[in-house]
């Protein structure tokens, strides 16, 4: 994804799709639009360096703070997955590979604290929410949000 990263109005569009991967690593895209949108004072309802971002954070051993630094300092989102290589906790291919498959696949219907309002959330947009994933539900709301602004 050698695009040029472009300051996204997160009032007017959603960032990208949390599947989709820079230097392997799902949220890594999306993150890299809120964090850019949070710099640019355009979040709209998004959140950056939130628990979702920080799955990866995590995962990677490093800091929102420090990855707002390289997001900074990118020209486009392979400078940002360069820099996910190259810093924080050393991750193998296979490693990256099998964290970000597990991200896509995750469900809040596991965790006991989350479920019930995840639940709440399928439902209001038409989902079932034994079939569908973490990622499903955050596309699913964020065509939501865009299609009821405009309506």
């Amino acid at each position: 994804m050698n695009t040029p990263i472009i300051d996204l109005d997160l009032n007017q569009q959603a960032p990208h799709s949390p599947r989709e991967r820079i230097g392997g690593f799902a949220i890594a895209c999306r993150a890299v639009d809120k964090c850019r949108a949070s710099l640019a004072g355009t979040l709209g309802e998004y959140h950056y360096d939130c628990p979702l971002d920080n799955q990866l954070f995590s995962f990677k051993g490093i800091t929102g703070e420090q990855f707002k630094a390289a997001v900074k300092n990118a020209k486009n989102y392979d400078d940002v997955g360069t820099w996910l290589l190259a810093n924080g906790s050393a991750k193998t291919p296979p490693e990256i590979e099998d964290w970000s498959d597990d991200m896509e696949g995750g469900s809040p219907m596991k965790n006991p604290e989350k479920r019930d309002h995840f639940i709440e959330s399928c439902h209001r947009l038409g989902l079932n929410p034994d079939k569908t994933t973490t990622f499903d539900w955050l596309e699913a709301d964020d065509r939501f949000s865009f299609r009821s602004a405009t309506e």
